[in-house]
């Protein structure tokens, strides 16, 4: 998925002509904690909750308030990964999106990225969970298909998670069974750890009721 099919219309950008105390009327309303600065429709950068707290008299407009602001972005060709890459780089709320001449197109939002992932990434599915531990050098998502493939059911979603400290990796799979116990017994035959698994019980209606709670949590 690319960065253009994330944009959110829910955010509109402020102009530098507009004061610091509506910025933060806005970032209030809209739930977020930064948005993006347009000068004469020129992306001129991303201006924070905190930054306008810390001025003394935010009912200046946001130019005479800041001398330079910072400029992340993605190119509306950007893979969904490098829009996660720079969010988390700069621990921002929203990201703005650009085409290829630097023109703004407009941004996506922590929020509405968790919602895309969520549909998009199987969550949503009827399924179990197994969360793999592997030495980094044994991993082959061929085998672990394999194994998973070998017991009648298909990998819907994997996930893999790394340290810097560490030689192994976490791999999550969400599998489209809910009885995973064979699925368990034969990654333990190949001697893989188990070190997580969710299987159906009472399970789906709970982890549904989990996921809409952690959204109406960050959407309000």
């Amino acid at each position: 998925m690319r960065a253009k099919e994330l944009i959110t219309e829910e955010i509109p950008p402020l102009t530098h002509t507009d004061s610091g105390e509506k910025a933060l009327r806005w970032m209030d309303e809209f739930k977020v904690s930064h948005l993006p600065v347009l000068k004469n429709g020129n992306f001129v950068g991303v201006i924070s909750e905190s930054d306008v707290l810390d001025k003394m008299d935010i009912v200046e407009s946001l130019d005479k308030l800041f001398d330079h602001l910072p400029r992340p972005y993605v190119f509306e060709n950007a893979h969904i990964y490098e829009v996660l890459s720079k969010i988390s780089e700069h621990r921002i709320s929203i990201l703005p999106i650009l085409d290829e001449y630097e023109k703004y197109l407009g941004c996506t939002s922590v929020y509405h990225l968790l919602t895309v992932i969520a549909n998009t990434g199987s969550i949503k599915e009827t399924g179990g969970i197994i969360v793999l531990e592997v030495n980094s050098i044994d991993y082959s998502m061929a085998q672990i298909a394999q194994i998973v493939e070998s017991n009648n059911a298909k990998i819907l979603s994997s996930y893999i998670m790394s340290s810097v400290d560490s030689t192994k990796l976490e791999v999550t799979l969400k599998i489209n069974q809910v009885e995973l116990s064979r699925i368990i017994r034969t990654f333990e035959r190949y001697d893989y750890i188990i070190k997580e698994s969710y299987q159906k019980s009472e399970g789906d209606e709970d982890i549904q009721n989990r996921y809409d709670a952690l959204m109406n949590f960050l959407k309000f």
